[in-house]
């Protein structure tokens, strides 16, 4: 017998850490290679960590709700034959657990190098168990390739049935078909639902908040006692931005095969006044000012169960209209299917939330901390205005909607906070009608 280390895997450049929220096996249980063993929770996203070898659960490290750093040994899986795989014990030294994690390490990269050819999967941005990137090796699978199956694991991750089916259906241009979905979803173990309790009285029902609900309280209270929050509004038109778009759209989704929302145009203007002022676009972390480097846009979005993530647009302000549209879509569509990827919400410098989504005119919304502001979009509506020429002034429709931006007043003053909304009216009030795709 050997007993193998499974560790919690790297999920993204800037996760490093995660919190076990459930085991799905036990010990004694026993394991397929590439079968899930446990679900983690990082920041807001859930995410399995499967077995890279077949055998025995037979410890498992830490429990339910403990903080387990990324290359963390998690639990001991015993397998047959081959030879034994030192186990770190909690009460190893430092210098122990760091001889012990490079012998092991090594050990794995030597077969690593001789089951998975030269295919480098470092590059994705996606999570493929080890056994899953070893069989895409053998089969001469390229990363490109292998990203486009259709996982059915947990949040779209390629189980080691996917590939294999994938493998043996090779060729053809369905990758997973309505049948199989079915299938799949026949053979899936039904979800235990929780009872919620209910008082004595038969009147109220008391339901406890799940586990994001109870981060995104945290995190809001926290962000209320940490900064001192204040506000500016401006009114803006945007007549010529939803003239323009009403042309463009239909031509715009036949060739990009994205629907065009406002969206990306306003996270454009919100990009160019970032530059503009990039005094908006720091952090505070005690007593000094962190000035970002990157432009990383985060854009408030709905998730299946209604809870709100926040994913975030990576240098956003060196993307044109249409890489912003396919990013804006990209994160909003995976927000909503529940298959966002831990490093989605990291690294985020300043955030936009669209509350005219919901009917809402203007809102003040809460800081997403470490940041110092947030943008809130308001309804866009048809209402009468004065309009200046030269003949003279004159009532008429417009579309307009207002801005609302929320601003820490420790490090932004109103001159700044004032100056930057107004910069952001200003790009779009000046949007070209004209304008090519």
């Amino acid at each position: 017998m050997a007993k193998f280390e499974l560790k919690l895997p790297k999920m993204g450049e800037s996760v490093a850490e995660a919190t076990i929220t459930n085991w799905l096996k036990e010990v004694g249980d026993k394991i397929e290679a590439d079968e899930a063993v446990l679900e983690i929770a990082t920041d807001k996203v859930d995410s399995e960590v499967p077995s890279e070898v077949s055998g025995i659960l037979v410890e498992q490290l830490f429990g339910k709700d403990d903080l387990v750093q990324v290359g963390q040994t998690i639990a001991i899986i015993e397998t047959e034959g081959g030879e034994m795989v030192p186990v770190v014990k909690a009460a190893a030294t430092p210098e122990a657990i760091a001889e012990v994690t490079k012998t092991v390490d090594a050990a794995k990269d030597s077969v690593a190098l001789a089951t998975s050819g030269l295919v480098d999967f470092s590059d994705s941005d996606k999570f493929f168990s080890p056994l899953v990137k070893n069989i895409a090796s053998a089969e001469g699978i390229s990363v490109a390739e292998l990203e486009q199956i259709n996982g059915t694991g947990k949040d779209g991750r390629v189980t080691k049935n996917d590939i294999l089916e994938y493998v043996k259906n090779r060729g053809s241009q369905a990758v997973s078909t309505p049948a199989k979905t079915v299938e799949a979803a026949q053979a899936a173990p039904p979800v235990a639902q929780k009872a919620a309790p209910v008082s004595v009285s038969g009147g109220d029902e008391i339901i406890e908040m799940d586990r994001m609900r109870k981060l995104i309280a945290g995190y809001m209270v926290a962000s209320v006692q940490t900064s001192a929050h204040v506000q500016s509004f401006i009114e803006v038109d945007v007549t010529n931005i939803v003239k323009w778009r009403e042309k463009n759209k239909n031509a715009f989704e036949k060739r990009e095969g994205e629907k065009l929302t406002y969206t990306p145009i306003f996270m454009e203007a919100v990009a160019k006044a970032l530059k503009d002022f990039p005094g908006l676009n720091i952090s505070v972390d005690g007593d000094y000012i962190i000035k970002k480097k990157n432009i990383n846009l985060g854009m408030a979005a709905s998730l299946p169960n209604g809870n709100l993530i926040v994913p975030v647009i990576k240098n956003a302000d060196q993307l044109n209209l249409v890489g912003m549209a396919k990013a804006v879509n990209d994160l909003g569509g995976r927000a909503k299917a529940g298959k966002l990827r831990p490093d989605d919400t990291q690294g985020g410098t300043y955030t936009v939330t669209n509350v005219g989504t919901f009917g809402s005119v203007f809102g003040t919304p809460i800081l997403n901390q470490p940041q110092v502001g947030i943008l809130a979009l308001g309804a866009i509506r048809k209402v009468p205005a004065v309009i200046e020429t030269p003949e003279g002034d004159f009532i008429g429709i417009r579309q307009k909607m207002f801005l609302s931006h929320s601003y820490d007043h420790r490090v932004v003053d109103g001159a700044l906070g004032g100056g930057f909304v107004k910069r952001v009216a200003e790009y779009l009030e000046s949007f070209d009608v004209n304008r090519d795709l």
